[in-house]
């Protein structure tokens, strides 16, 4: 297998199958929705975007710069979206994770959406291909410890020698770190996430493979991308 990683949202990597990560907190997010029983989650780029898409049955979640929105229904915690769903629906925005989902539509087949969460998931379905690109969302268009992290666990389980320098990269940084805890709280995605008072995502995000399903892309728009299961 060729496993190949984009440690930023700006590198140009890409593959039949794309798995994007954006751990703290947006694929955490999409993942936790939709085992609750969200029956899709529709990611948009912009605030207006997802306004305009609100409706019956349609909640509305996002952050800018971990902020909820105003006027939204959640922020961007999973842990808001553990209990009985409130609608069919759940529309996304976000400062980074929606954004890399929207791109990597644009250049991979098919698109997985990972976190440690469905760790284990993720993997057993990527195993199934050739060829791989691991894409990291990173923060506001640059290198995060936390997607590293995670991607680097994805590439060692899927080939315990890549060849890719990148993969390389990924597979030692995650290698270096004791817990998932430690590996995803150790960047400044973390230390955004603590200064805006969500503390307890980190630990929520970092529990590994309690979940056992696949996101993936299953409709593209010009504007949105439709993630079922």
């Amino acid at each position: 297998m060729e496993v190949k990683v984009g440690l930023s949202p700006t590198a140009q990597v890409s593959a039949p199958v794309g798995i994007v990560i954006d751990v703290l907190r947006a694929t955490s997010t999409i993942t936790q929705a939709l085992a609750s029983g969200y029956e899709r989650v529709i990611c948009v780029g912009e605030v207006e975007e997802a306004r305009a898409l609100a409706g019956d049955g349609v909640r509305l979640a996002g952050e800018r710069f971990n902020v909820l929105i105003e006027g939204f229904d959640f922020g961007n915690s999973p842990r808001e979206l553990t209990g009985e769903p409130t609608g069919h629906t759940l529309v996304l925005t976000t400062t980074n994770g929606t954004r890399l989902l929207l791109a990597a539509a644009a250049r991979c087949e098919t698109v997985l959406v990972a976190s440690l969460l469905n760790l284990d998931a993720i993997v057993a379905e990527a195993a199934k291909s050739d060829e791989v690109a691991v894409l990291c969302a990173g923060v506001e268009g640059e290198f995060a410890i936390d997607d590293a992290y995670v991607a680097g666990r994805i590439a060692a389980a899927l080939d315990p020698n890549p060849v890719d320098d990148s993969a390389v990269a990924a597979v030692r940084l995650a290698q270096s770190f004791a817990t998932t805890e430690d590996g995803i709280g150790a960047g400044i995605s973390a230390q955004n996430i603590r200064d805006n008072k969500l503390t307890a995502d980190i630990p929520f995000c970092a529990q590994e493979s309690i979940l056992s399903i696949v996101p993936r892309i299953v409709e593209r728009g010009p504007n949105s991308v439709t993630i079922a299961i």
